[in-house]
């Protein structure tokens, strides 16, 4: 898009993660990186894969595998949504990775009666990842899932501690908030409580989609205005996933633009691709943002537009948060307050 089209861009969101986890050795180094299924990929080492709670636990991922040789008491997350799924599972991890947001202890309004009194050493941000204080708190392990961890980052995290990087089979920062959970609940011991949390959440969807089977088929969309272009998350994103959840396709030309990132840029010239059914926005500010999309030439015209097919978010809200962050913790708020404007959006009455 021209300078003058969705000239602003939503920093927190898209920023942060393209520019996450990488570097050199240091207290902080500075990041060289971008931004369902289940955790049966994952071999057992001898223990038992049903429950995990037998040790020791071999995963696997992006750079070979990971033994887990004991149950961890004290547990880093590198990735920048891990510490919800280790909160839910009863644990408190000593350190943590501040995505965005600004929260006491990087913990966002729907994990904070799990985070209780604890108070985790804040051990990153989407672009550094502190090396020297991750080394400091002594963990028994380091999960990075929801990453990009660079070979040198899991070279320098392994000589701390055994560390569970992201997927091998999906774009950086593409875990299922599924599959992120059954993994840390069979690293941290906890596979039976893991599996009973995401079929409450499984069900919760289940309950949403048969509430609303309008959703069945219709494409949507998650996207943000970032660098005067359109960032759209694909399928194998978290957002992009969670509407898939609920019913809805994808324009696979999405996908296939994305390549092997988690979003596609799109000009003026592939704004159709957002022509949808309903697309939910990723804003800054409502108040100010909002009239951008107004007075776009090319997306003012567009059907989603002109027949209000749009929900919008700010990013820093409790909402925004939880839209980005598609955890087992967050889910439930997302569902609660996001499938209703969807809804409205899908019949022509959104925002």
């Amino acid at each position: 898009m021209s300078r003058t089209r969705f000239g602003w861009c939503l920093l927190a969101v898209l920023v942060l993660v393209a520019g996450a986890c990488g570097g050199d050795s240091g207290d902080d180094a500075t990041a060289s990186g971008a931004d369902g299924s289940d955790a049966s990929g994952a071999s057992d080492g001898g223990g038992e894969v049903a429950t995990g709670e037998t040790f020791p636990v071999t995963v696997e991922h992006k750079f070979g595998e990971t033994t887990v040789e004991a149950r961890p008491e004290r547990v880093v997350t590198v990735g920048l949504t891990d510490h919800d799924a280790v909160l839910a599972l009863g644990v408190a991890p000593v350190g943590v990775t501040d995505w965005f947001g600004d929260h006491p202890y990087a913990t966002w309004p729907w994990a904070q009666d799990a985070l209780g009194d604890a108070e985790p050493e804040i051990v990153g941000d989407p672009a550094t990842i502190a090396f020297e204080k991750i080394a400091e708190l002594q963990p028994d392990v380091i999960l990075a899932l929801y990453a990009g961890l660079t070979q040198e980052n899991y070279d320098l995290l392994s000589e701390i501690a055994p560390t569970v990087a992201q997927p091998d089979d999906l774009p950086d920062y593409g875990i299922p908030w599924d599959e992120q959970t059954l993994t840390i609940g069979r690293v941290l011991g906890q596979s039976g409580k893991a599996e009973d949390l995401v079929a409450g959440v499984e069900q919760k969807l289940a309950d949403a989609r048969a509430a609303h089977p309008e959703f069945a088929g219709k494409e949507g969309v998650v996207a943000s205005p970032y660098n005067n272009l359109v960032s759209v998350f694909t399928p194998d994103d978290p957002r992009g996933r969670f509407l898939a959840d609920l019913g809805f396709t994808q324009p696979s030309e999405i996908a296939d633009l994305a390549g092997s990132q988690f979003s596609a840029d799109l000009s003026d010239e592939r704004l159709d691709l957002i022509d949808v059914d309903a697309i939910v926005w990723i804003v800054n500010a409502v108040e100010t943002d909002v009239p951008e999309f107004d007075q776009d030439p090319i997306y003012s015209k567009l059907d989603v537009h002109t027949g209000r097919h749009e929900a919008f978010v700010e990013n820093l809200s409790p909402l925004g948060g939880a839209t980005s962050f598609v955890t087992v913790l967050s889910l439930p708020f997302l569902i609660d307050e996001l499938v209703p404007q969807l809804a409205t959006a899908v019949a022509g009455n959104g925002a």
